[in-house]
């Protein structure tokens, strides 16, 4: 994917998030991948600790690295909580190519979540066909 691809890719989940979330700004990344994790953790708790925070966004970040095969899942705990292994080591250098490495499994995460839920284009309402 050539950058501008990425620019304007990761432009538009940032506006899908924003626009879903009724908020004013854009989300950063950190907001994305604590809504990754919360998506994948399977609910919310308005009160998440500061430890849980962290935790939910490690989960988003295994799972999108998961796609690579970095990361396995594993299961859940006692508590629901998703768990994974990590398979091989990540070795991307340098914070600029991990943030578009994330950025690319981000992108590539909502449009398998808009396929699964019959949601096309930047519409969040299902299709209905």
């Amino acid at each position: 994917m050539e950058d501008w691809e990425l620019d304007f890719e990761w432009l538009k989940v940032r506006h899908l998030v924003k626009n879903a979330l009724n908020r004013d700004v854009l989300p950063d990344m950190n907001a994305i991948l604590f809504l990754i994790g919360v998506q994948e953790l399977g609910r919310w708790n308005p009160k998440f600790t500061k430890e849980e925070k962290q935790d939910l966004m490690h989960i988003a970040v295994c799972n999108l690295m998961s796609y690579d095969g970095y990361y396995e899942f594993k299961g859940r705990d006692a508590d629901g909580w998703p768990h994974y292994d990590t398979v091989k080591p990540f070795v991307q250098k340098g914070v600029k190519e991990q943030e578009e490495y994330l950025k690319t499994k981000v992108i590539q995460y909502f449009k398998e979540w808009k396929a699964a839920n019959g949601v096309e284009d930047d519409n969040l309402v299902p299709s209905l066909n």
